[in-house]
């Protein structure tokens, strides 16, 4: 989450209840963004009456996929739910997934948004075409319409961890994994309160990650591009020496100037391809943490538990030192 002062309230009344219902053993693993708002303090708030609830803080905003990657690592169960804190995706279809999961045994199960109607126009459309090219690229394996909203089992979890990705598309990556899977599908709803952390600019990170991350397809473009290029160059050839041979040189300033740009435009997209791959590659080469974390309360539970450990082991001592003087002031007896 970051940012989300506005929607935890609701989230915690939603969520909470849930997991009660489930009647099992559970953690709520709270990973904060580097959030500036009041999101740091509610959560500590929320702590106080909440057991079950772990927060993770990062130091600084480290993208989604960072922050799914923070919770995994962390999670301890043995089965792990992400979602988000906006509440588009319904906490109450967890219940649900865990069934499908047990019953089914399956080790993924997707949250299938069955109606995005909530979703602007826009966004309609942008996702329609991501996840049928996602598709294309990744393989039929790629669940449509399907976000971060899903359960994953242990085995699932251990396989994304023992990866060497370094940015990470987990929505490409989980399917990659080649687990048996399900889907419950349910109705995306508006967001409860916010506004979007998704802006146009991080959709389209999001696809040129996706893309550059999962497959060489952009670099195959680029050599057809070239290769379209110099059948055009050969036209223009043949039309230069017909122009030459016929005495229309001069005329020829339109043809010359389009192939000059039309060249120039098909080496900037192949440059530009290159690049995210090399970029990729100097990513990977320098293998930076993806996220530096700035505070974990259970890393402050099992200080404490040391603590009272230590203090326990101290007392014990004492009461040895104590015993052993009280032996040796005890006179021996007399014959």
């Amino acid at each position: 989450m970051y940012n989300e002062e506005e929607v935890l309230p609701a989230l915690v009344s939603r969520l909470r209840p849930v997991l009660a219902e489930l009647g099992v053993p559970h953690e709520v693993v709270a990973v904060d963004d580097g959030s500036g708002d009041r999101t740091a303090e509610l959560l500590a708030a929320f702590r106080l009456g909440w057991p079950e609830l772990r927060v993770v803080a990062l130091r600084r905003n480290s993208g989604h996929q960072a922050a799914l990657t923070a919770g995994l690592d962390r999670a301890s169960g043995a089965y792990v739910v992400s979602l988000d804190a906006d509440l588009q995706d319904p906490p109450e279809k967890i219940p649900d997934m865990l069934a499908l999961a047990r019953a089914e045994e399956l080790d993924i199960v997707y949250g299938v948004r069955a109606d995005r109607s909530s979703d602007s126009g826009f966004k309609r459309w942008s996702a329609g075409v991501y996840y049928r090219l996602m598709r294309r690229l990744a393989g039929p394996s790629v669940p449509a319409q399907a976000g971060d909203f899903r359960l994953l089992s242990r085995a699932a979890v251990e396989a994304l961890k023992a990866l060497p990705d370094q940015q990470r598309v987990y929505r490409l990556l989980v399917p990659w994994l080649g687990f048996p899977s399900g889907r419950v599908t349910y109705e995306r709803a508006p967001r409860t309160a916010g506004r979007t952390k998704y802006p146009l600019g991080r959709m389209i990170r999001l696809a040129v990650d996706s893309v550059t991350g999962f497959s060489a397809a952009p670099l195959r473009i680029a050599t057809w591009l070239g290769a379209g290029a110099f059948v055009v160059c050969l036209g223009l050839l043949v039309y230069t020496l017909t122009a030459f041979a016929l005495g229309r040189t001069v005329p020829g300033w339109t043809s010359l100037f389009t192939g000059i740009v039309f060249i120039g435009a098909v080496q900037l997209i192949c440059v530009g391809l290159l690049g995210e791959y090399v970029g990729r590659i100097y990513t990977a080469v320098q293998n930076r943490p993806t996220y530096f974390v700035r505070d974990d309360t259970a890393a402050e539970k099992s200080y404490d538990a040391a603590a009272e450990e230590t203090d326990d082991a101290a007392a014990g001592e004492t009461d040895d030192t104590a015993a052993e003087e009280t032996e040796v002031r005890v006179p021996a007896p007399r014959g």
